[in-house]
């Protein structure tokens, strides 16, 4: 057991600068670029992480064009640093903090409002939104994956079903969707699995769907009343649109939808099912639960695609092409300082 004076700060900042890829305006990926800025602050409950990987999400590029300013009710400050979901290892811990080590492997989900997100050698969050990455997961896995991963969870706690019981995943092989179709089939859902392309079916089928259909050329409707005659228990939707929404005539009326906020657009007609729109829990009860699916089962998050951070244009741009699974962002520090008049060392707990 690491013991320390009591007297003494644990905000330990490994260095005073660090590299981030940052906006000093909304607006398209060229706003985009990398410098040098300030490490953040690390308060008495936050823990510091020194990133490896961080997500490349299609809310980031909403984001990025200035579509979630002021939706937080916090003023947008530049430079704005993307960036929501990352895992590296505890470089400082604040003073309050007592379930993480420096060095610790963990995996986060933050908000880039107010302090900072991802994109980044550090990035500072609350530690109830922080958790070690199970021994199962690679860091580039875990670093794509909190939000989509507990966002999927939440729904499935919403719609409740139980073993036998159906659910359609609707995006099944996007971000959230594929992770939905994992945790779903652990819990004995049988999963209609509605993919995007050959890629996408062939995806969904190693996730351990029971049952899988093309969005893009397939009859989603035959094959739901093939899956389930009687109408299909459930449905948590991960795109919208009008292929959606004619997918929902699907879930009987006696049946549940699980809308996560931020998925649009949304129906223009109600569908017969009453919808039930949600969001992601990221308390620290939501992270503990997620890892004791994970490590009950063979949940593994797909990345398509790794960029480095000089690539986060191209990663950006990647977001508008067809790809399966999530995008990461290559953000680890190598060990080597290219200023060597930055302060600091290795991470060492005071």
């Amino acid at each position: 057991m690491h013991t320390r004076p009591e007297s003494l700060p644990r905000e330990v900042t490994v260095r005073s600068q660090m590299n981030a890829v940052v906006l000093d305006r909304f607006g398209g990926v060229d706003e985009l670029s990398s410098r040098e800025i300030a490490v953040p602050a690390v308060g008495e409950q936050d823990v510091l992480i020194r990133v490896q990987t961080a997500g490349v999400a299609s809310w980031d590029a909403v984001e990025r064009q200035g579509d979630y300013d002021g939706a937080f009710g916090v003023a947008s400050t530049f430079p704005y640093v993307l960036g929501w979901d990352a895992a590296g290892t505890v470089a400082a811990v604040g003073s309050e903090v007592t379930r993480f080590e420096i060095g610790d492997r963990v995996y986060a989900a933050s908000t880039p409002v107010s302090r900072g997100g991802f994109y980044a050698e550090y990035g500072v969050v609350a530690a109830e939104h922080v958790a070690r990455v199970p021994e199962r997961l690679s860091t580039e896995q875990a670093g794509v994956m909190a939000w989509d991963a507990l966002t999927a969870l939440s729904g499935l706690d919403l719609l409740d079903l139980g073993p036998g019981q159906t659910l359609m995943v609707f995006g099944a092989s996007g971000g959230m969707g594929h992770m939905a179709v994992q945790l779903a089939r652990q819990r004995g859902i049988r999963v209609l699995a509605v993919s995007s392309g050959a890629d996408g079916v062939a995806l969904s089928q190693v996730n351990g769907a029971d049952a899988v259909v093309d969005g893009r050329t397939q009859d989603i409707l035959g094959a739901a009343d093939e899956f389930a005659p009687d109408g299909i228990d459930a449905a948590l939707i991960t795109v919208g649109g009008q292929v959606t929404e004619r997918s929902l005539r699907a879930v009987n009326r006696s049946g549940r939808v699980g809308w996560p906020h931020g998925v649009h657009p949304l129906p223009a007609t109600p569908p017969a099912a009453p919808i039930s729109y949600f969001d992601g829990d990221r308390s620290r009860a939501a992270l503990e639960r997620l890892n004791a699916a994970i490590e009950a089962g063979s949940f593994t998050p797909h990345v398509a695609r790794s960029f480095p951070m000089a690539q986060v244009k191209e990663a950006h741009r990647a977001l508008r092409d067809h790809y399966v699974g999530k995008l990461a962002l290559s953000v680890a520090y190598d060990g080597t300082d290219a200023n060597p008049e930055r302060e600091g060392s290795e991470g060492t707990r005071l």
